[in-house]
């Protein structure tokens, strides 16, 4: 089945239709991350850099805002429930 997004990658990126379909793979499982995974994961990697829960619920915020599929708002206490239970 032709698969009109490879063919378009292909053709404009140089890339060899592996790689291009690795990309595509890549960028689905990233989009596919439940919110709360996601909240979890970049809470992580954030306090990890010495980030503070305030600044990381804020970031956190307008992070899932901008997805292409976006989460619904949620506030600080929503953010900290899913990171801390």
């Amino acid at each position: 089945m032709p698969d009109p997004l490879l063919d378009h990658l292909v053709s404009t990126t140089g890339l060899t239709a592996a790689e291009a379909r690795r990309v595509i793979e890549d960028v689905v499982a990233f989009h596919r991350e439940s919110v709360e995974d996601y909240v979890r994961r970049r809470h992580a990697h954030l306090k990890t850099y010495g980030a503070r829960n305030e600044e990381i619920f804020d970031r956190l915020a307008v992070e899932l805002a901008q997805r292409v599929v976006a989460a619904p708002p949620l506030t600080a206490r929503q953010l900290r429930r899913i990171v801390y239970g």
